[in-house]
Formats: structure tokens, C-alpha cells, sequence
């Protein structure tokens, strides 16, 4: 399958987030990153917004914007592949909800629910996440979060104070 082919494709959300070295930069520079991963194209991306930490309250505010690609990667070699992007901006795991250079999860992959060892199919919280529910909204309002609901919907059920318009992608 060459890059652009989308007849085995699958419609993908991602989750990007940084509040550490340059975040606005970071999370520009990680999308076009995706738009180069093998058999997958950036599709749409929402603006980015600046929000409140979660969990650990005592970092910078993070810079959040979902992407939607279509992708001909399985969810697994997606992952590592999101993984491999986040090494390369220096990425290091210590604690839980702990400052990053760059975040990337992906939250839906067409409309599989997956739970395996290391992947989440929605992602776990994302329908009580502002920082991921505002920009996923703003792209498609209308996606279904499998088991939860649309997004729109759970959106107007959470608070989004925290949550600001940066400016486009």
C-alpha cells in the first residue's frame, strides 16, 4: 500500500500533547511527523488549545490538538510507530500524568473496541477529558466513542474550563 491508497485504510483519532521544550512547536512538528508514517495520511487536525494539567497539577499547561489520519497501519504497529515519534522528541516516561516533550495516543481506531497488554481502544478517560474531547469535537462532533457516546454529548457533560483556543495547527 503506497501513502496515499485508502482502500484498506481505517479512519484513526490521535491525541497530541506536549507542555515541556517548545510545546506549540512540538506538537506542530509531531503532526506532520504523522502525515510521513508509512501507508497513512493526516486527514484533518483540529486548532490547538492550551490546557490545565491532570493528575499532577505542579507542570506548565500542555498544548493539546487531536489529528485524524487514515491509516493502513494495525493498531499495534500504529502504536509503536507513535512511540517511536515520541522517542525522537525526547520523550521519557517517570511518573504518571508527569511534564513531556511529546504525547501521542491514539484514541480511536475506526469503531474496534481493543484491550491488549500496552493498548486501549478508546483510550481509557478520553470521554471525561476536556483536552480531548474539545478538539476531537471541533473535528467531527458527531463521532461515536464506542461504549460511550458521541462526542458532542459527552462534551456538554464535563466541565471545559482549563481549556483555551491556542490558535490553528
Amino acid at each position: 500500500m503506497t501513502r496515499t491508497e485508502s482502500a484498506a485504510a481505517v479512519s484513526a483519532f490521535i491525541g497530541v500533547g506536549s507542555n515541556l521544550d517548545e510545546p506549540v512547536s512540538r506538537v506542530r512538528g509531531a503532526l506532520v511527523e504523522l502525515d510521513r508514517l508509512p501507508a497513512t495520511r493526516l486527514s484533518r487536525c483540529s486548532s490547538l488549545y492550551r490546557t490545565a494539567p491532570v493528575g499532577y497539577p505542579d507542570q506548565p499547561d500542555f498544548i493539546n490538538a487531536v489529528a485524524a489520519i487514515e491509516t493502513g497501519l494495525d493498531p499495534q504497529r500504529l502504536l509503536a510507530a507513535l512511540l517511536e515519534i515520541e522517542q525522537r522528541h525526547g520523550r521519557v516516561r517517570s511518573l504518571r500524568d508527569a511534564p513531556r516533550t511529546l504525547d501521542l495516543d491514539v484514541l480511536l481506531y475506526g469503531d474496534r473496541v481493543i484491550e491488549e497488554q500496552g493498548l486501549s481502544i478508546p483510550h481509557p478517560r478520553m470521554h471525561q477529558r476536556a483536552f480531548v474531547l474539545v478538539p476531537l469535537a471541533e473535528i467531527v462532533p458527531g463521532i461515536l466513542i464506542p461504549g460511550r457516546g458521541r462526542a458532542a454529548e459527552l462534551l456538554a457533560k464535563i466541565a471545559i474550563d482549563g481549556v483555551s483556543l491556542v490558535g490553528p495547527a
